[in-house]
């Protein structure tokens, strides 16, 4: 089976603490038609002698950047491969990631794969909550439209989800005014082209860290969402929907964590 070619880009800047796990995982899936493409923001704390002890296993560059949507593009533009994703910097794949979604492509030529995510915290360990949030998550895949994904904005785990190149050229670029939301922002515009194929495996893991952007700017988060939702034709039933089931998901998590 001839594999297509993977390229993962990682917008970094300032993970001095993560950033090597990250590529490690990149690079130990030994995948054979690999691009990874890092693109960091002009980081000051570390990052690039990590990113120089590569060699050639990586292509980098580091330059100031108008934000992580920029970074993401920028990296995407100079790649070559047929299937697309983005991995941030202090997130991981799981052994056997690219293989699954290689050979899952060159048998559908899917333009839309997902899967699976681990919530890992800062040194690595997996959330005791996984088995819930995955099994929520799995529930709202296989109840999927673009009026679910619409009200359940958590629903494709952005690490865990790749694309097609012809997808990239149909819908284009990460919006850049989005901070919080140009993974969910996107996940709408393909909505209305294409449908999500769900591997059903864990392909990552997201670190959960309480200083990560996500965690200290929820209200812009929640802002942002409903600026995407508006922009991409959600009806207010939708956004009211949206906005419930983004407060019951955060109480259920408050409350989970309150349980280790």
């Amino acid at each position: 089976m001839s594999l297509p070619r993977i390229t993962v880009v990682t917008p970094s800047y300032n993970q001095v603490k993560y950033i090597r796990a990250t590529i490690d995982s990149v690079l130990t899936q030994n995948y054979p038609n690999l691009e990874y493409i890092i693109m960091d923001g002009g980081s000051t704390d570390g990052t690039l002698a990590i990113l120089k002890s590569y060699g050639k296993q990586i292509k980098w560059e580091s330059k100031k950047d108008k934000g992580q949507a920029d970074a993401i593009n920028q990296g995407l533009r100079y790649s070559s491969g047929q299937i697309m994703t983005y991995l941030n910097s202090d997130d991981i794949y799981l052994p056997g990631t690219l293989k699954r979604v290689g050979e899952y492509y060159a048998k559908t030529k899917a333009d839309w794969i997902t899967g699976d995510c681990l919530i890992i915290n800062e040194q690595g360990e997996v959330n005791h909550t996984n088995w819930l949030v995955s099994g929520y998550k799995r529930f709202l895949m296989a109840i999927y439209s673009p009026t679910t994904l619409k009200i359940a904005d958590s629903m494709l785990p952005q690490p865990s989800t790749f694309w097609s190149r012809k997808a990239w050229n149909k819908v284009g670029e990460f919006n850049q005014d989005y901070h919080y939301v140009m993974d969910y922002d996107y996940w709408l515009r393909m909505s209305k082209y294409y449908r999500p194929h769900n591997l059903g495996v864990a392909l990552s893991g997201f670190r959960a860290q309480a200083d990560s952007k996500s965690e200290t700017g929820r209200i812009k988060l929640m802002a942002e969402g409903m600026l995407a939702l508006r922009r991409n034709g959600a009806n207010n039933l939708e956004l009211a929907l949206h906005r419930l089931h983004c407060d019951i998901v955060r109480q259920i998590y408050l409350v989970l964590n309150k349980l280790k």
